[in-house]
């Protein structure tokens, strides 16, 4: 599992995650509202509520646009419809790839879904084609140079409150959690004033297609014309890539 925020890292050193922060906090706002629209407005009694509230917080998204998608929510009779749909696929160099995404049209979006994967070197597949390759977990990213504790006490900490493994990458720790014990561990690293950079339920792949050379780009333009769409959450691959030759190509 490990080295799974490595894309994530690369895209903040490029800049994506800026030139895209508009477009990140709108697709945060709508998984936020569609959780609250589905349960309870109280975050305290809706597990996928809080779960969006903390992948919104880590992206530092301004409390004030959380609070706004849980009103809108709670407007009785307002808004629109959401439904979620996974959508499974194979990219360029046999990778499989997943995409999770919340619309109100699902005949349209499953059309530009198709098209991306075509126009993009893969072809979008059944349903259960390549989910068997991917694991729920629990994903908790920490900057190295965001804390002043060393990597051992970090990888005590995570240990004791119930994390299933760590990881130490050049510039973060990477600790892997259940999905059931996801919010107890972050709580426990919180209260030692640990932040995260990543904290979310997400799929990790259980198994690696490794890649080198040219087909790198491929594989980062097909993911980011996939994140790219307005209906898309969130999109996962199951690649191995150096770091420094996944720099190279993503750019």
């Amino acid at each position: 599992m490990a080295g799974h925020s490595k894309w994530k890292n690369i895209q903040h050193r490029k800049g994506r995650q800026d030139a895209l922060r508009g477009k990140i906090f709108a697709k945060l706002s709508r998984e936020i509202y569609v959780a609250a629209r589905a349960g309870d407005k109280d975050p305290a009694n809706n597990h996928q509520l809080r779960l969006a509230i903390a992948k919104a917080r880590a992206q530092n998204m301004p409390s004030d646009n959380i609070e706004r998608a849980i009103k809108k929510a709670a407007g009785a009779g307002e808004g629109r419809d959401f439904e979620a749909i996974t959508y499974e696929g194979y990219g360029p160099g046999g990778t499989a790839i997943m995409v999770e995404a919340l619309t109100d049209n699902r005949n349209r979006t499953a059309a530009d879904i198709r098209h991306i994967f075509s126009k993009r070197g893969g072809n979008m597949g059944e349903s259960g084609c390549v989910a068997w390759m991917f694991e729920r977990k629990g994903i908790l990213v920490i900057e190295r140079d965001s804390t002043d504790l060393d990597e051992e006490e970090i990888m005590m900490l995570a240990i004791e409150s119930g994390a299933d493994d760590f990881e130490a990458n050049p510039q973060t720790y990477e600790i892997i959690t259940s999905p059931e014990s996801f919010e107890e561990v972050k709580q426990a690293l919180e209260a030692e004033n640990l932040t995260f950079s990543t904290a979310e339920v997400t799929f990790v792949p259980s198994n690696k297609v490794e890649l080198h050379g040219e087909v790198i780009k491929d594989v980062i333009g097909l993911i980011e014309a996939l994140e790219d769409h307005d209906d898309v959450q969130n999109v996962y691959a199951n690649i191995e890539v150096d770091e420094d030759e996944l720099a190279k190509y993503a750019d």
